[in-house]
């Protein structure tokens, strides 16, 4: 069973986006994933709709109440299960302060005889907290979401530092799988000027003996779109709710990845259910063949003018366009099938609103 840590101590750079959809992308290549939410803000909770299901029995009981993980997770789809939590979560810190060995109760949950999972992927907090030391010492490898920014790269050499004393003292075989870029533009030079930093980086440390020699940035990029942002708000992964749009296309080019880099023969995992995509497709080459088309061939005359009459003739009998088909082109390049006819009539869940306070003027 393959255990990846998803971290980064700077927030707002897609931890959460890539645990939920990069889980279900690898669910959606046969892998049984288990996703364990660690974070006390319960984002991934509420990205798979289970908000309700987590009070009593969640990742705060697992780790202050000795709760056994199997009696802690919930089934989201046949390859996708969840270790919820909920805001209680925020104290378990200090109720684990005195409690020896604090850092490694994830790990010994874990360790339960035939849990029946192909992978697992940990939603850290934006912090370097026990919560995020459990993760670590749990896991064998590391995912590190990077947004383009300075900050972020910053932040994540902080992070590097932190992995290199918990793979010392803790948990040797620790390394970096590799960093993921997050909310990605191509046409800024910000973008290119920080995956070069990063890319210089690693390869300055290939030769010696740190744990991510080895790690990667990797090809798929996270393009900025819209869709990944609606998504939790139905309590669906990106597959479910826009299965053709570009955030789709990016999570499963990156499970692809993520796949190609397991180490299958020593974790047990059965490639027989696993089905990957050989062509990976990366954002750079997405943005230049979206933006490319052949040169029009010239025409003579006579020919020129037929094809207008029956351009003429073609425009008469389809339906106009309108301003909504226009700010939603993807509704109208593809055929609509059975998973995009029900996103369009898919609704929220119902959530309770926070209590209002009548406030009297002084």
């Amino acid at each position: 069973m393959e255990c990846i840590a998803i971290i980064n101590q700077k927030g707002g750079v897609g931890k959460t986006s890539t645990a939920a959809n990069l889980g279900a992308g690898l669910a959606q290549r046969g892998l049984r994933m288990l996703l364990i939410d660690l974070d006390p803000q319960g984002h991934l909770t509420t990205h798979f709709g289970l908000d309700e299901a987590a009070p009593g029995r969640g990742t705060y009981e697992v780790l202050t109440q000795n709760m056994p993980l199997a009696e802690a997770t919930h089934k989201y789809s046949p390859n996708i299960s969840v270790v919820p939590t909920h805001v209680d979560l925020a104290a378990a810190e200090t109720e684990l302060l005195t409690v020896v060995g604090r850092e490694v109760i994830l790990q010994g949950a874990l360790s339960a005889p035939d849990l029946p999972y192909d992978a697992v992927l940990f939603d850290c907090p934006p912090s370097l907290s026990v919560l995020s030391l459990n993760a670590m010492c749990a896991a064998s490898r590391v995912l590190i979401p990077v947004q383009p920014h300075f900050l972020a790269l910053q932040g994540a050499g902080k992070l590097f530092e932190t992995i290199s004393l918990v793979s010392q003292r803790i948990n040797p075989k620790l390394s970096v799988l590799g960093i993921v870029m997050c909310l990605y533009d191509a046409g800024t030079r910000l973008s290119s000027e920080v995956v070069d930093d990063l890319s210089g980086f690693l390869e300055g440390h290939r030769d010696q003996n740190v744990p991510w020699r080895n790690a990667r940035i990797f090809e798929s990029r996270i393009r900025r779109n819209v869709k990944l942002a609606e998504c939790p708000s139905y309590g669906q992964s990106i597959f479910e709710y826009a299965p053709r749009s570009n955030g789709a296309i990016d999570y499963l080019n990156l499970a692809d990845e993520v796949i190609g880099c397991l180490d299958v023969k020593a974790k047990g995992i059965d490639l027989s259910r696993v089905t990957t995509q050989v062509k990976v497709i990366g954002a750079d080459t997405a943005d230049e063949t979206a933006g490319t088309s052949k040169p029009e061939e010239a025409q003579p005359a006579a020919k020129k003018n037929a094809a207008s009459d029956n351009a003429k003739a073609i425009d008469s009998n389809e339906p106009k366009r309108t301003e909504q088909d226009d700010a939603h082109p993807e509704s109208r390049s593809a055929p609509v099938d059975d998973i995009e006819r029900d996103a369009v009539n898919r609704t929220p869940p119902t959530r309770t609103p926070p209590p209002t306070v009548e406030r009297q003027a002084s």
